[in-house]
């Protein structure tokens, strides 16, 4: 049976962009011109807007730079899935800084990505990645990682 892939939360992020990559998506402001993510669609969240722009849907800088990072020692709460009956496998947190944005999004590093292969500062960029298989219903529960650019990881 072949996985339907199925966002972890819809619009949120993208596989089709423009370019054939992975995009993040977020929300700016026509008036402040304000960038948000995760979106927003009733109102603008500056403090300091007039109130009075249009929200609209734009995609994200496919890169960033490591803002910080650290290993996921515990089981992690829904909606990851974690059998608790399997062997636990740390996981790596990344804190990046979009390019364009200048925003700090948190997501976990690709598999195989561990601390060891990071630094503040390094170049990434954004790819799908799968969170959890349900090989029971066909599904695929997709969402966001980080790589480093150009690394064979």
């Amino acid at each position: 049976m072949a996985l339907t892939r199925t966002p972890v939360v819809s619009g949120w992020f993208t596989e089709g962009a423009a370019d054939g990559g992975f995009r993040l998506l977020g929300t700016r402001c026509s008036a402040c011109t304000a960038v948000y993510f995760p979106r927003e669609d009733a109102f603008c969240r500056n403090p300091h807007c007039a109130g009075d722009g249009e929200l609209t849907e734009v995609p994200l800088s496919p890169r960033g730079r490591v803002w910080s990072y650290t290993d996921g020692r515990y089981r992690p709460p829904a909606p990851y899935v974690s059998d608790p009956a399997a062997p636990w496998e740390p996981y790596t947190l990344v804190a990046v800084e979009l390019e364009a944005e200048g925003m700090v999004v948190l997501g976990q590093a690709a598999p195989g990505v561990g601390v060891g292969d990071l630094a503040v500062g390094m170049e990434v960029e954004v790819v799908g990645g799968v969170l959890n298989e349900d090989a029971d219903t066909g599904t695929a529960w997709t969402t966001w990682r980080f790589k480093p650019v150009g690394g064979a990881v």
